[in-house]
């Protein structure tokens, strides 16, 4: 047995002075800050003591893509920013995760890498119905597709007749769908005008494709009442359409991205392909609904899309739009990004908690043991400085590749320390003693 000490142990229950005592990997219990104790305490004081960061929503692209990025590095950034679970996306690693076989592939590259938990999405891609069920008795989590080309040629967009094909499949075992919402049309005028404007990529990707693709799977989680999940939403006039489904009592979940939130279309200047995403960043009256939306519950939480490339393949020399590759690396900044615009808005650190923690443990089935402080729960926790703050520079960064457009930023909150397990695995700057992270299931 040990024990954390904090004047701010953030509870399900609200911010509260406690001794958090820890057993066997686990939460034993949490106790009043006066209780005695026979064992060990870390007494942290006012810095805060929060459950471990759960993002659903990762491109680590090992095996077959480790000059992008892979478990080693990804999952030391984890650490770093005070993430103890990830899930990791089925493309942009080499094999996909389409298929069993593929699967088993991924598996065995995380060996002796993988330094936080995991989980897998699987993939929903033409004609691998059958290997539907296959894959959830593997263990996925869930599966993934996209009504666009995903920018993988080995990743193609599912049709509706594929969605058909495999919701009630999904349905029948409660796993969810998370969908990529864009339903483009194919149209490179736009590749004609001026390849380094943002406001050019901007108009590109309109919000009427996104709406579009939102009000399908509205329309197909009522029909087939499968948990439905749309990832990274950025076009705010889907957020009336969803709130409905919602108070229609719809399976249906949201998650918008840490970069909607933080930064807005204007400020983005032409050339600078780092902030090259897709659906894109847009304007600040758009973001602030967002936030709105965020902080009703109708979006229910963020997550980093964190998406990796080498640095040539963002054409940071050129600022060419049309050719560079659309992603952004923010793994380890997913806390402190979220936080500092949060705290400008008034939130608070259960706040946070929810929108990082207690509400994607629900999406990935883990909300008996993951995304809180409380007796019983995996003892997954992070001690933030949540006042201090830190410039995000490329040297304090740990993913494989230091492209990322919070580059110069100065954020709000600094991770200390990092437990899995109960386990100190980080403390700033250095990883302790890191051990193999756990591969989580259904």
């Amino acid at each position: 047995m040990k024990a954390i000490k904090s004047r701010n142990v953030v509870t399900p229950q609200g911010v509260v002075e406690a001794l958090v005592l820890l057993e066997a990997g686990r939460i034993a219990d949490v106790v009043p800050a006066t209780t005695a104790v026979d064992c060990p305490v870390l007494d942290v004081q006012d810095q805060a003591l929060l459950p471990g960061v759960i993002d659903p929503h990762v491109h680590i692209n090992e095996p077959g893509r480790t000059d992008w990025e892979g478990f080693d590095t990804a999952t030391r950034a984890a650490l770093a920013g005070g993430l103890t679970t990830l899930v990791d996306m089925p493309l942009n690693s080499a094999p996909v995760t389409t298929s069993v076989a593929n699967l088993k592939l991924k598996l065995a590259a995380t060996n002796g890498q993988l330094h936080t938990n995991c989980g897998f999405w699987g993939g929903i891609v033409p004609g691998n119905a059958h290997e539907i069920e296959p894959l959830i008795e593997q263990g996925v989590l869930g599966f993934k597709a996209f009504l666009t080309h995903s920018g993988i040629d080995d990743f193609p967009n599912a049709t509706e007749q594929d969605l058909r094909r495999v919701m009630p499949l999904l349905a029948r075992h409660g796993l969810p769908l998370l969908v990529h919402c864009e339903l483009t049309t194919d149209d490179n005028a736009w590749k004609q005008g001026n390849k380094r404007s943002y406001q050019n990529y901007l108009a590109s990707r309109p919000k009427a494709w996104e709406d579009e693709a939102v009000a399908l799977m509205i329309r197909l989680c009522e029909e087939y009442d499968c948990p439905t999940h749309i990832v990274h939403l950025s076009s705010a006039n889907s957020i009336a359409p969803i709130a409905a489904a919602k108070a229609n009592g719809l399976p249906l979940t949201v998650e918008t991205g840490q970069h909607y939130l933080f930064f807005n279309a204007e400020d983005i200047a032409d050339g600078e392909t780092q902030f090259k995403c897709a659906p894109p960043i847009r304007e600040l009256a758009n973001n602030e609904q967002l936030w709105q939306a965020l902080q009703a519950g109708i979006i229910d939480f963020v997550a980093t899309d964190h998406s990796p490339a080498p640095p040539d393949l963002k054409q940071l020399a050129s600022g060419d739009f049309t050719t560079a590759w659309g992603g952004i690396a923010s793994l380890q900044l997913a806390l402190p990004v979220l936080w500092t615009a949060a705290h400008q808005r008034g939130a608070n650190l259960p706040d946070l908690a929810r929108w990082l923690s207690e509400n994607p443990a629900k999406l990935i089935g883990q909300t008996s043991r993951k995304g809180r402080i409380a007796k019983g729960y995996d003892a997954d926790l992070v001690v933030l400085s949540a006042n201090q703050t830190f410039q995000v520079t490329p040297e304090t960064l740990h993913h494989k590749h230091k492209v990322s457009p919070y580059l110069g930023q100065e954020l709000r909150g600094v991770v200390e320390q990092t437990f899995l397990k109960g386990q100190l695995v980080y403390q700033r700057p250095h990883f302790q003693k890191l051990t193999q992270g756990e591969i989580l299931t259904r």
